[in-house]
């Protein structure tokens, strides 16, 4: 699955479009090059082009319209057949809203959830009753909990991962580690606490924004995602684009390209793993 038309599978990108709906988190001169559409018809060209044939699409605001928006998109579009949206896990009938969810207009396409916890200020939100009641019924919906989280939000990460044993938690960008400045830790500790789980996977993804954007290599990025490689195994990490956040360091066909010179030292039967069937497997694509 690491060449070919279609055989790719990119697991994190996001679409939006301003004139639906603000993106508020776009501010500061640094990302106002994504204050414009990206839309389904900008990624598609660009993902056949490096032979990607199947996605998941992931919620990237906290307001209820989004993910049944995304699930009618995946319905329309062949490329998309996963979303991550988002419910409010705080909710008393948040078993109901999933169900909801589930019976919308591509609602079979619902295999995850995620909130945007780097933006809680408690570090340990993850961990509050009422989230642990939200993450109970995303387990019992069949779906998996998507972490986009700092580094320092990392041990409570483990510590859900490890309340919750039978829903499966995926790491996107690796924790976000600090690419830009080469240290490790406390990262590199928090990331194996939570690699030992065996309910946790990571996305190979997010690096190069968190690397100088300017002037990244490949050499900064190899630490990280060796570490990852070795924590999870590549049964345990995926591949995902980031896009069109990527854009701010790289186009989509780089970052891919990127991704596989970093797994260059896999065998055939582990880059598959990370390039689709770990994602197949995790998302039940």
């Amino acid at each position: 699955m690491t060449g070919g038309a279609g055989a790719t599978v990119d697991a994190h990108h996001h679409v939006w479009d301003l004139s639906v709906r603000d993106q508020d988190w776009i501010t500061g001169p640094e990302l106002q090059p994504l204050r414009r559409n990206f839309t389904v018809a900008d990624l598609a060209p660009e993902a056949h082009a490096a032979g990607v044939g199947r996605t998941v699409l992931v919620q990237t605001i906290t307001v209820p319209e989004e993910t049944p928006e995304f699930l009618a998109l995946a319905a329309q579009h062949e490329l998309i057949v996963g979303v991550v949206g988002w419910t409010d896990l705080t909710r008393p009938d948040v078993a109901d809203e999933l169900a909801r969810l589930r019976d919308l207009p591509g609602g079979r396409h619902l295999k995850g959830i995620r909130h945007q916890v780097q933006g809680e200020s408690d570090p340990e939100w993850l961990l509050r009753p009422d989230v642990h009641r939200g993450l109970a019924a995303v387990a019992d919906a069949g779906l998996v909990y998507d972490l986009v989280v700092l580094p320092h939000q990392l041990p409570a990460c483990a510590r859900a991962a490890a309340d919750h044993p039978g829903l499966t938690f995926v790491l996107d960008h690796l924790g976000k580690p600090p690419v830009a400045s080469g240290a490790r830790e406390p990262w590199e500790s928090a990331l194996r606490t939570l690699a030992a789980l065996p309910n946790t996977v990571a996305k190979l993804s997010g690096l190069v924004t968190e690397a100088d954007p300017a002037a990244w290599t490949i050499d900064d990025l190899r630490p990280y995602a060796d570490l990852a490689l070795e924590a999870f195994g590549p049964h345990r990490l995926m591949y995902g684009s980031d896009w069109p956040v990527c854009t701010l360091a790289a186009t989509y066909g780089d970052v891919l390209s990127a991704a596989r010179e970093l797994t260059r030292a896999l065998s055939a039967g582990e880059r598959t793993q990370v390039f689709g069937t770990t994602a197949t497997r995790v998302y039940d694509l």
